[in-house]
């Protein structure tokens, strides 16, 4: 999808000026949409084998088009794009074979069939053979905990079964590249986890995914990079460690010890002027309080005010977490 000299350029200087570079299982370089008006604007990403990147914004971000051009169902008004080695545009059969595709409210399935006959159905308009077919849905409904229903309609799937079928379609082809739209947006924890330990064994045989969320926590420990875009312009491109230190949290939930806190309130107030606000949350709960630092004040030495005033801390946590306070960080900028 190269379309002009300057995308050749792009494409150039992406690969040159990054440690991804030519091992890349997916780079897109320059990347512009538009539809009525432009929704993504010079978008530039890549990943490695086995690498997790995320890809995080708000609402109406541009990150289900982005998806939607790295899996080749809309093509780039500019820009480049290679995935798993091939051009989504015009690799055709050979570029679907090669790559997953879970997207958000999957509508694509056949309710009336069975699960396996769906993969089988799918696994055909690939190319593969019917007994090949056969063989990948059972292997993958297996991956997804469905074998034992894998021949009841999908009709009488739950909302979860569905999304942990649409997982296991992504996974029929054993693709280099896996591209997961809001996975985990909409089902329960237990099924969230699920998924995303599906995610990282497929990392671990080195796929490339590309996972778009907006849950930001579930991310740590999880995905490596990130990019996050706002309003169709990349914010941030880097590594999750990067995007955490990006904003330490200044704002903290106190449980306090209230008959320790009744003595010392104006003192307290007092020593903290200047460093800190201490408010409570609400007057029927008297344990509960936030707190708020100045800019360049640490938790540790408001913590060590409170211990001189003989305020019993009973519990201490982040109001908001580093990724969260990050991404508002990010996202509150205007566009430039």
């Amino acid at each position: 999808m190269l379309h002009s000299d300057r995308d050749r350029e792009k494409a150039e200087t992406l690969r040159s000026s990054t440690s991804m570079g030519a091992e890349s299982a997916l780079h897109a370089a320059g990347v512009t949409h538009r539809f009525t008006e432009t929704v993504l604007r010079d978008v530039s990403l890549a990943v490695d084998p086995g690498e997790i990147h995320a890809l995080l914004g708000p609402n109406g971000a541009g990150k289900t088009t982005l998806v939607r051009i790295l899996a080749g169902l809309i093509s780039p008004s500019e820009g480049s794009v290679e995935v798993a080695g091939l051009d989504p545009g015009t690799g055709g059969r050979p570029f679907r074979q090669r790559i997953g595709f879970a997207p958000s409210g999957d509508r694509t399935f056949y309710l009336r069939i069975s699960a396996l006959e769906n993969l089988i159905f799918f696994g055909r308009l690939h190319g593969l053979r019917r007994r090949e077919a056969m063989r990948r849905a059972h292997a993958v409904l297996a991956d997804v905990g469905l074998e034992r229903v894998a021949k009841q309609r999908v009709a009488e799937y739950s909302h979860g079964m569905q999304k942990r079928l649409s997982f296991a379609r992504a996974l029929l082809m054993s693709p280099v590249v896996l591209l997961v739209d809001e996975a985990t947006h909409d089902l329960d924890p237990e099924g969230a986890r699920t998924v995303r330990e599906l995610v990282s064994g497929q990392a671990g045989r080195g796929t490339a995914v590309v996972w778009v969320t907006q849950r930001l926590d579930e991310i740590r420990g999880f995905a490596q990079t990130a990019t996050v875009l706002d309003r169709g312009h990349v914010r941030f491109a880097g590594s999750v460690p990067r995007l955490l230190a990006l904003a330490a949290p200044r704002r903290f939930l106190l449980r306090l010890d209230p008959s320790s806190l009744a003595s010392s309130r104006a003192a307290l107030e007092s020593a903290l002027r200047g460093r800190a606000s201490l408010d409570g949350v609400g007057a029927d709960d008297p344990e509960h309080f936030l707190l708020a630092l100045d800019d360049g004040v640490p938790l540790g030495d408001i913590l060590a005010v409170l211990t001189d005033a003989d305020v019993t801390v009973l519990s201490c946590s982040e109001e908001r977490s580093e990724l969260e306070e990050a991404f508002l960080l990010l996202t509150r900028k205007s566009v430039g």
